[in-house]
């Protein structure tokens, strides 16, 4: 069954512990993501996160170039196994050649400090995707508000308030414009409604689960997931335990279980259809524990999706034509 993820964080945690001097790289690694583990688990493609952290970065435009430099130092120590694609064309042809693709992505809009021509220079570096924000706000929106009050642990909760900027306005018909491929991904709810209203492509939510299954704010209501359907988008399931339930054992969910995301995959399909639901892992960027392990444990998924009375159609939908379909669309 092959594999299209849409989200990983294992760049900035490869280039993040090579700070540390500690000498992993894309072939064999400690994290949930490598080459080795991909090929075991029948990896197509996967979407490679440019992750910033606003706030932990003096210069976020030049850690970001910092990550690219990483990816294509990475990739191309690999041609023969893996090779970055821009295309529709890239994938394809890697495909014909029994290769595996890495389609390189941005996990925070800030980066481009709110100017279009830093938007269009990450898209002529491949940069593909892009969420809007991460969990700050910044020139281009909102994501939604995390509250802390009297010493109590943070608390994340829906901003129906503060959408879209002027600037992020502009971002999302540029990056339609471009064919880089919107992610509504940690964008605050109004934000995303803004996102509908102004664009008139399919986009995606990279790594987002049912809000009517679990409550963070980071899942996507029904109304959404409808909207999002209706749009031709696609959401990635996200393998992260606090996106999948609420609570766990009395305490915070910490056990990713792939019961829990065939959950999601039900609900989704419920409400838009199985053509709405791709695979979001959010790999090497969770601290879950996985009762899949890591990326070469991925089919334990397809095994629960079959055991719960999916087709062999519906799995590979959501394992790869889904997004593969938005791609051919979109690159």
């Amino acid at each position: 069954m092959k594999v299209v993820d849409m989200h990983c964080d294992t760049i900035s945690e490869l280039y993040e512990r090579r700070k540390k001097g500690v000498r992993e790289d894309i072939c064999s690694n400690s994290l949930h993501v490598d080459l080795e583990k991909m090929e075991k688990g029948d990896y197509l493609l996967q979407n490679f996160a440019l992750f910033t952290h606003l706030e932990r970065q003096k210069d976020p435009l030049t850690y970001a170039m910092s990550l690219v430099d990483l990816f294509y130092q990475q990739l191309e120590a690999y041609p023969d196994r893996i090779r970055a694609v821009k295309s529709w064309k890239d994938i394809e042809e890697n495909r014909i050649q029994g290769r595996m693709s890495a389609l390189l992505t941005v996990e925070e809009g800030g980066v481009c400090r709110g100017e279009l021509s830093l938007l269009r220079d990450f898209y002529r570096l491949g940069v593909r995707m892009m969420t809007l924000t991460w969990n700050f706000p910044n020139e281009l929106g909102y994501p939604n508000r995390i509250l802390s009050e009297n010493n109590r642990p943070p608390v994340c909760v829906p901003d129906t308030e503060h959408g879209l900027t002027e600037t992020g306005i502009e971002f999302v018909r540029e990056m339609e414009r471009l064919g880089m491929i919107i992610d509504i991904s940690h964008l605050g709810d109004k934000g995303i409604w803004d996102v509908f209203r102004y664009t008139k492509k399919p986009f995606v939510a990279s790594h987002s689960n049912a809000r009517a299954l679990a409550g963070h704010p980071r899942n996507l209501t029904d109304e959404m997931i409808r909207a999002l359907a209706e749009r031709g988008g696609v959401a990635g399931i996200n393998f992260c335990a606090a996106f999948l339930k609420d609570k766990e054992n009395g305490g915070e969910a910490v056990h990713s279980k792939c019961s829990d995301m065939v959950r999601h995959i039900k609900h989704m399909k419920k409400i838009g259809g199985i053509g709405c639901i791709g695979l979001g892992s959010d790999f090497d960027g969770i601290l879950s524990i996985l009762e899949m392990g890591d990326c070469s444990g991925i089919g334990l998924l397809a095994q629960e999706m079959d055991r719960q009375g999916f087709t062999d159609g519906e799995i590979e939908a959501v394992f790869s034509q889904n997004v593969l379909r938005l791609y051919r669309e979109l690159l």
